[in-house]
């Protein structure tokens, strides 16, 4: 045991509550290398409310990588309500180079190429210049911490957590990329961990380039299934009375729109990103249809102003992640940890695969080039191989439409590591367990994290929202 496992945390209380502690830690930058430059990790604490029944930590990393949306410190407010708070102190914490612990900054960089849901070819070596300087901007901010970066060290960390806190095992709840994180402690630190829950999970053995890819045919399938539901109402939408037809009106609407004065290609691309992100959420099914058909009557009459306040709400992507010239780079560097292509004409021929398979929700940036074709360091280790061999059977919880992390992700972790897998049936949700609002998940959940009650070895329950309740047309 390091010096590292034996500090102890100075905890003060959180500004504007009497409920969450805070303190930071130590750790080494590179665990290689302890006696070496060391950071800092910033904690939160919510402790057990009722101590006669505590049962120890439970510690929780959201996605991303590097905190998507995050919570980090904030994720024991998000269990406060919960029978969790009952019986576990809850802990988070912001991963190494997030947040309030020591950052890993990238400069900010514009991309010249407009985006575009369906670039053609002709824009293909731009885009990947693109890219190529946002890589530069990675190295030229990132420095020596960057290769220190990875998800190997983040569980590292955990265990070090666990250490300081004085607990011999850590309760876990992972999502997107925090399941892997969990699904790599528990092979590193078997002895360690207790209660796991993997939620939204990647595959296994995917690489970070085989992650991404995925996403096209999870977004499609969701616009399948929303197709095939239109189809059986073409009296309610107009959209045609088969799956085939309503994508043909869809993609009507696509030509139509790209024929536009001004503006076109970005109407296009917002109408195709609806298209896409609205088809993973039930609820809006009925949304999605109508507003197919407006942007149809619209684009086809030339009406931009229209078309305009139609996909207003749409964005292009996630807004980015800066501070000043600068913003966190954690999720490339994390994303280096695997090999990428180095021949661009690999990404360039998926690219026409994809905007031909997928072109909805943005299934080409999938394909595109990513930083890890330019990549300015190699990981200073091979990924971890994943294994269950001295911990307990966990739950991994997966929707079966979750346009992020692709069920199959979900299925083969469970499979591999002889987890038990909870099914999210006909839904759209990603990263689920109490963040998402789904009761049915929520209740399962609770009892195996609170009362250690397994639900069986593949069950399920329904999503969050139902299908809108429109009627078939009449046979």
């Amino acid at each position: 045991m390091s010096w590292y496992h034996t500090q102890r945390p100075d905890w003060s209380p959180a500004p504007g509550t009497d409920h969450v502690e805070h303190a930071t830690i130590e750790v080494p930058r590179d665990y290689a290398a302890p006696e070496g430059e060391r950071i800092t990790l910033a904690l939160s604490r919510r402790r057990a409310t009722d101590p006669a029944r505590r049962r120890g930590i439970l510690l929780g990393v959201n996605g991303g990588p590097g905190g998507d949306w995050g919570r980090g410190r904030d994720l024991p407010d998000a269990y406060a309500a919960t029978p969790l708070a009952e019986v576990y102190d809850l802990v988070g914490f912001d991963p190494r180079g997030t947040g309030a612990s020591t950052n890993l900054y990238a400069e900010v960089t514009v991309p010249k190429v407009p985006f575009d849901s369906r670039p053609p070819d002709e824009v293909f070596e731009a885009i990947a210049e693109d890219m190529r300087l946002r890589e530069e901007a990675c190295a030229r901010a990132g420095g020596d911490l960057r290769p220190h970066i990875s998800t190997r060290n983040t569980a590292r960390d955990m265990d070090v957590i666990r250490a300081v806190l004085g607990e011999e095992k850590i309760n876990f709840v992972g999502y997107a990329y925090g399941a892997y994180v969990g699904a790599v402690y528990g092979s590193l630190f078997p002895a360690a961990l207790d209660r796991l829950v993997l939620d939204s999970c990647v595959g296994p053995d995917w690489t970070w380039r085989e992650q991404f890819l995925q996403q096209g045919d999870a977004v499609q399938r969701n616009v399948d299934l929303w197709a095939a539901w239109a189809g059986e109402r073409d009296g309610a939408f107009g959209l045609g009375d088969s799956p085939e037809r309503v994508l043909g009106t869809v993609e009507e609407s696509v030509a139509a729109l790209e024929r536009l004065p001004e503006d076109g290609v970005r109407l296009r691309t917002l109408f195709d990103g609806a298209v896409g992100n609205r088809a993973a959420d039930r609820g809006q099914w009925a949304t999605l249809g109508a507003l197919t058909g407006e942007v149809r009557r619209a684009a086809a009459e030339g009406d931009v102003d229209t078309c305009r306040e139609l996909l207003a709400e749409q964005g292009t992507w996630r807004p980015a992640d800066s501070e000043g010239d600068l913003r966190v780079g954690v999720l490339e560097a994390i994303t280096l940890e695997h090999a990428w292509p180095s021949d661009l004409e690999v990404f360039y021929q998926d690219m026409r695969e994809f905007r031909k398979r997928f072109p909805y929700g943005y299934g080409v940036l999938r394909a595109s080039p990513w930083v890890g074709a330019f990549r300015r360091f190699e990981a200073p280790e091979e990924p971890t191989v994943l294994t269950r061999d001295g911990y307990p059977t966990g739950l991994v919880v997966q929707a079966d439409g979750d346009p992020m992390d692709h069920y199959d992700g979900g299925v083969a972790m469970a499979g591999l590591l002889g987890h038990h897998l909870l099914t999210v049936e006909d839904s759209g949700e990603h990263e689920v367990y109490v963040l998402g609002g789904n009761p049915h998940v929520d209740d399962v959940v609770h009892a195996y994290l609170v009362d250690g009650v397994l639900p069986p070895p593949r069950s399920s329950c329904p999503g969050r929202t139902p299908r809108p309740d429109v009627p078939a047309d009449a046979a």
